[in-house]
């Protein structure tokens, strides 16, 4: 018996023999390594560009990042990074641990218990990072 890979599994094989192939460097690429590359904003620059800045009666930074947090848990919490810098720059923007946690666990009820779970581990990731940052 072979072990038969899928058409998706052949595909990204592939696409790392040709990564390999035009940029060696590359072939050890981390996805989570940039996330490092990336700053979280400061809580003026969002609330310059995503907040108040766009329209003075609007919503701040902090609750269109909540936001931006529930649709991508309504997504299946399907890209990590997305998710945990969502949850950085909420932070930034002034969220409680206890407000990213409750914006997550209210999409359950309209994305499933699988989805809550999934983006609650993401999240869980970056708050135990400023836990540890504290100490």
């Amino acid at each position: 018996m072979t072990d038969a890979k899928t058409p998706f599994e052949l595909m990204m094989a592939q696409a790392q023999e040709m990564v390999k192939a035009m940029n060696p460097a590359l072939s050890s690429f981390d996805p989570k390594g940039f996330e490092k590359m990336w700053p979280t904003m400061p809580k003026e620059a969002m609330e310059m560009w995503f907040g108040k800045g766009i329209s003075k009666d609007g919503l701040d930074a902090k609750t269109r990042l909540l936001l931006t947090l529930a649709g991508l848990t309504m997504q299946g919490a399907q890209s990590d990074t997305a998710l945990r810098q969502t949850v950085r720059h909420a932070l930034e923007a002034g969220a409680t641990k206890d407000e990213i946690a409750e914006t997550i666990a209210q999409m359950s009820m309209f994305a499933g218990i699988p989805s809550m779970t999934r983006a609650m581990e993401l999240a869980r990731q970056v708050l135990d990072e400023t836990e540890d940052d504290k100490s």
